[in-house]
């Protein structure tokens, strides 16, 4: 074998990976997994509580003021969001709904919390969310706040 043909098969060893760094390779792409998918709970969590906020804020916002325009004024607790729905008992020819088609839950899937008058907007009403955890309280995304 000459020379040349030894430098030739030095080289060609050289071009692949070794072990070590194939192995290397792995466990980085391990940790960087690892990582993503322990955050992943913040991360959807996150867009979850401002899918909440946006309901409550904005979304119901002009079905209730289109029903107020229409009854005169806002449902009542006991009547609740449902009243966007289906015409509650005593609205007559008033109620020009649905004015909503039907009523989504939250992203934690359990139904909106509807106060009239509110507590918080006493001129108005409350809706709001109990929340991830379904506690209310602290964690609840209400249309009263206004910074999240």
């Amino acid at each position: 074998m000459g020379i040349q043909n030894q430098k030739s098969l030095i080289r060609d060893s050289q071009k692949g990976f070794s072990l070590i760094e194939i192995l290397i390779a792995l466990a980085i792409l391990a940790a960087v997994s690892g990582i993503v998918i322990s955050n992943l709970d913040k991360i959807f969590g996150s867009s979850q509580e401002k899918v909440a906020e946006l309901f409550v804020s904005e979304t119901v916002r002009t079905p209730l003021m289109s029903y107020r325009m229409n009854i005169g004024g806002y449902p009542t607790t006991d009547q609740g969001l449902k009243a966007l729905v289906k015409a509650p008992e005593g609205v007559g020819r008033r109620w020009k709904g649905p004015y909503i088609d039907e009523l989504p839950l939250d992203p934690w899937g359990r139904p909106y919390e509807y106060r009239y008058p509110g507590e918080h907007n006493r001129e108005k009403y409350d809706v709001w969310s109990l929340g991830p955890k379904g506690n209310g309280g602290e964690e609840s995304i209400g249309n009263w706040e206004s910074s999240r």
